[in-house]
């Protein structure tokens, strides 16, 4: 099974490390980065989808995506 996640947060270090943790447990980058100006906060924020194929089990919408394997 495929599962998929988007990465968000505002863009700095700690963004960086979120997405270079998720590689390093097996997710793979799924398209380009998204940059938005968040005007309220007055920030860059940024996003970047991730996929990581796991062994064939059921979809449970109400377990963590991360728990899966």
């Amino acid at each position: 099974m495929l599962i998929y996640r988007f990465l968000s947060g505002e863009d700095d270090s700690a963004f960086c490390h979120k997405v270079t943790k998720a590689l390093s447990d097996g997710w793979v980058l799924h398209g380009s980065a998204s940059y938005a100006y968040d005007a309220m906060n007055k920030k860059m924020v940024c996003g970047q989808a991730v996929t990581k194929v796991v062994s064939d089990q059921p979809y449970d919408p109400d377990k963590k995506l991360v728990d899966y394997v």
